[in-house]
């Protein structure tokens, strides 16, 4: 714990907290202060003025980052059998149907996405108490529930993520790793922050983005000047 504490003064005493950086600097700093031993992931939090409380100014959407997330996504399809081996070619890990829901029903949550059919969400449905609280219950509004599972394997194997304002309203997303190149963590961050940018609710008055701010595992947050 002291070493940590150490590498967290050190850290600190690199980052001016009166400033806000550029996304550039930004991300050049954060990979500065990244300590850890692990390839620590990189987050944008997005502070929003809208109230989550109002359906109208809920924020949720999907994104597909430039150079990706730099995470192995482990992807479980819940399809037909005839969907079977297209998934498998375009790279899903787990593929099947009543044994993967009998696993889950068990307590296997040991995936980061699931994409599934229209015509199996009636047994999926049934999933929502384990899966709900581990944002793993597939959706069509963030393309994990439709025909054409194999697109929607290699979208998210490619980089696509999922988002949604928190009851803070706070969007909060990993974007990169601290060893990518701090160019593309920039244009990581940039695509995210436009996408957010382009789904401000029409209810919602006022400032938008109230705040933007990029760390890493561990590391301080940098606050980033998004206009």
């Amino acid at each position: 714990m002291a070493k940590n504490s150490k590498n967290r003064k050190v850290a600190l005493a690199k980052v001016d907290l009166t400033k806000s950086y550029s996304l550039l600097d930004a991300s050049k700093l954060v990979k500065e202060i990244t300590t850890t031993k692990f390839d620590a992931s990189v987050d944008v939090s997005v502070r929003l003025g809208v109230d989550p409380k109002k359906a109208n100014q809920m924020v949720r959407g999907i994104v597909t980052l430039p150079h990706g997330t730099g995470k192995k996504v482990r992807v479980l399809v819940l399809c037909t059998p005839d969907k079977v081996e297209e998934a498998k070619a375009a790279g899903a890990d787990f593929v099947g149907l009543d044994e993967y829901i009998d696993k889950i029903k068990g307590g296997w949550t040991d995936v980061d996405v699931i994409i599934t059919m229209p015509a199996i969400m009636g047994k999926v449905g049934a999933l929502g108490k384990v899966l709900g609280p581990r944002g793993l219950m597939p959706n069509p509004k963030t393309g994990t529930v439709t025909v054409d599972v194999a697109k929607a394997v290699n979208e998210v194997k490619a980089g696509k993520i999922d988002f949604k304002v928190d009851k803070q309203g706070i969007i909060s997303a990993s974007i990169g790793k601290a060893s990518f190149d701090a160019n593309k963590i920039t244009e990581n961050a940039n695509e995210l922050l436009q996408t957010i940018v382009k789904l401000k609710p029409s209810a919602s008055k006022g400032i938008y983005l109230l705040s933007v701010y990029m760390s890493s595992s561990m590391s301080p947050g940098v606050k980033v000047d998004f206009k």
